[in-house]
């Protein structure tokens, strides 16, 4: 089920047929999406280091929690930060200190698709492509942010919201 399609802003949120385990359960932020491949970070996985540990000027504009989330399977070692200003998100540069007060969220690592691979994942019902609120990027409960994203659909989609973690055992 496509609810629209894959878009820079727009957010993945994994179908319960979704097995693989880098992205199950998992809410990933478009953050570029073309004829190349499209590039998220995974935004509902936080990791228990804090992001003054890494990267120190950071930690006044982080959002809670203030620690570094795992964006997602491809290059770990790189961090991307992403910012709420006026409603939409902005990817920032690290390498200098904040230059306002925007929120930002800090990842390790972000999840990448070739060309035409995000689209046939969608096609096969791996992931509903649903609108982005700046308050899934800003949740001080990003472990909950699979459910409330779903939770909030006026389709059908929010039933999912309540799919069972092993439907075996429903």
């Amino acid at each position: 089920m496509r609810l629209s399609e894959p878009r820079p802003g727009a957010l993945l949120v994994a179908t319960p047929l979704l097995g693989d385990p880098n992205f199950a359960r998992s809410v990933v932020l478009i953050l570029q999406h073309d004829e190349e491949g499209s590039l998220g970070v995974v935004i509902d996985r936080p990791t228990t280091n804090a992001i003054d540990q890494f990267l120190p000027d950071w930690g006044r504009v982080a959002t809670m929690p203030p620690v570094v989330f795992h964006g997602g399977p491809v290059d770990p070692e790189v961090g991307i930060g992403v910012a709420v200003r006026f409603g939409s998100i902005e990817v920032v540069d690290l390498t200098g200190g904040p230059v306002d007060d925007s929120p930002v969220r800090i990842f390790a690592g972000y999840a990448g698709w070739g060309a035409g691979q995000l689209d046939g994942e969608i096609a096969e019902g791996a992931w509903f492509v649903l609108d982005f609120s700046p308050s899934d990027l800003l949740t001080e409960e990003p472990e909950t942010l699979w459910r409330a994203v779903l939770r909030r659909q006026p389709t059908d989609v929010s039933m999912f919201a309540t799919y069972p973690l092993d439907p075996r055992m429903n």
